[in-house]
Parts: structure tokens; sequence; C-alpha cells
């Protein structure tokens, strides 16, 4: 599900988004944390919307190019999505930037 609008927290903690079928998604409950802590995680977020917009407009644009009549766009987007945690898994053992 493509979100639709930038994730923020619910008032049950959750971290959320509203999806491209207006439906709301949780992605993950916050781990107990302090005001200032989540003020921090919704300030990291806010600074990746840019990225992540051009990650969507990348996605999409995969999307199109792969999804025809052998593979349908359901399809190519489990695919993607496989793909990408896959790539990512390893991120922990990594250094951050």
């Amino acid at each position: 599900m493509t979100p639709h609008a930038g994730p923020i927290f619910d008032p049950q903690g959750h971290l959320t988004y509203i999806g491209e079928d207006g439906r709301r998604y949780v992605v993950a409950a916050m781990p107990d944390a302090d005001e200032e802590q989540v003020d921090q995680v919704m300030e990291r977020l806010r600074a990746g919307t840019a990225l992540f917009n051009r990650i969507e407009v990348l996605a999409r644009e995969w999307l199109l190019e792969v999804s025809g009549p052998e593979l349908d766009r359901r399809a190519a987007l489990a695919l993607l999505l496989t793909s990408l945690e896959t790539a990512l898994e390893g991120l922990d053992d990594e250094e951050s930037p």
C-alpha cells in the first residue's frame, strides 16, 4: 500500500500512515519513549519526506516498466517489496551514515 500522507503517531503511540485507499495502516508500535524522543523521531520522519517522495516516484516508474501481461502489477509490487526487504536486511550490521 502506498502512503497517501507522511507517517504520524496515533494517540496510542503507534506509527501509522493513511494509504492511497484512505485507510489508516499501523507500521509499528512506538517503544516506550518520552515526549522528547517522540518529537525527535517525528522530526527525522519529516526530514525524510522529500527522499521518500523520490523513492515513491522511482517505485512507480519501476512498476510501470516491469508489469505487463506476464507479471501483473500486484505481483510486481510484491516482488519489489520483497526485493527491497532482502536488500535492506543487513543494514543493522552496517555502520550508520
